[in-house]
């Protein structure tokens, strides 16, 4: 009687961009079980577009809190940062440690993601990929289909789990190999290869590295805050974030504790101002003017702000306008 041949069960890394999308597509082809793996944080930004697009596919989602690990890993990188402030090779090598971890507890057969060698710069020359693997301790037991073939034969491949002969063998920078398999799978929606991780833009690198030298990186919520609008270091050194527009300012209303004012306007649209304990009263009149002068005041010499404390009745201030240009060397 002739064997059956063993379904493998793959978890596959998944950021929602195009490389993820066809290893999945890849590894189903062969009638692999895949299951996305999508690591949150607000360094990655929303990942509801990633969780929609692995729906779209056909595939169940694992949604698993990377935050407390790249806050360990951004105090202290072993790898040292990218151009900005990115520990790429520690950070890949950590979600490897912990989609291992989940592999071995759910029962899949292996770790898969969709890293196309020298594609990246810093983490997906070859000699990085080997030594993420390595330093994550997963061992062969890591497929990344989109270039297979030009590294060494995983476990899954020796087992019969995987035939690397309908594996792939991209590389480099070049897209184009993408989008024609794009069309082949029927993936229309996916985004640009440009972001995904905030720790790559010099600006919110900026506003991180000013968070983590003064206030550190402990409170989750501020660094959450940190993708909301303006951002603002007052002389007194006096944490402040101003929104932009309507989900800016709903974000930074979430954010008000203990020790915490809100500013809002009320006679004009304008930002909600969140100011993180105060420390000095120049400060808070500093705050009351970035509310006022940032609302859509049309010239008006005042704006009406309304302050916000934790278990406070509300108060109306009438706060005169300034020149943003007084403001702006406050920013980050």
């Amino acid at each position: 009687m002739e064997e059956t041949k063993k379904v493998g069960k793959a978890l596959c890394m998944y950021s929602g961009g195009l490389d993820s999308q066809l290893a999945i597509c890849v590894l189903k082809e062969q009638g692999i079980e895949a299951t996305a793996l999508i690591f949150t944080s607000p360094f990655f930004g929303d990942s509801s577009q990633a969780k929609k697009s692995a729906e779209a596919l056909g595939v169940p989602v694992m949604l698993v809190d990377f935050t407390d690990d790249l806050v360990e890993l951004i105090k202290a990188p072993k790898h040292g940062f990218g151009s900005c402030l990115n520990p790429c090779i520690d950070c890949h090598a950590r979600m490897m440690t912990r989609a291992g971890e989940i592999m071995d507890e759910k029962g899949f057969d292996f770790v898969a993601t969709g890293e196309v060698m020298g594609q990246r710069p810093m983490s997906q020359q070859k000699h990085a990929l080997i030594e993420v693997q390595k330093t994550s301790g997963i061992g062969d037991r890591v497929l990344r289909p989109l270039s297979a073939k030009f590294l060494e034969p995983t476990a899954p491949e020796r087992d019969g789990i995987v035939d690397r002969e309908r594996l792939l063998a991209l590389e480099g920078r070049n897209r184009k190999p993408q989008i024609e398999l794009a069309k082949k799978y029927g993936i229309k929606d996916y985004p640009s290869p440009a972001g995904g991780c905030k720790l790559t833009e010099p600006q919110y690198s900026s506003r991180l590295r000013n968070l983590m030298n003064n206030e550190g990186l402990d409170d989750k919520r501020l660094i959450r805050l940190l993708n909301h609008g303006r951002v603002f270091r007052l002389p007194g050194g006096t944490l402040v974030f101003a929104g932009r527009n309507k989900s800016d300012n709903e974000a930074i209303r979430t954010g008000l504790r203990g020790p915490d004012i809100l500013f809002r306007s009320f006679t004009v649209v304008g930002p909600s101002v969140l100011v993180v304990a105060p420390k000095t009263e120049e400060d808070i009149v500093l705050a009351q003017q970035i509310c006022a002068s940032y609302a859509d005041h049309k010239g008006a010499a005042e704006v009406g702000v309304r302050c916000f404390k934790p278990a406070r009745k509300p108060e109306d201030l009438k706060i005169a306008v300034v020149d943003r240009e007084l403001l702006i060397p406050y920013m980050i």
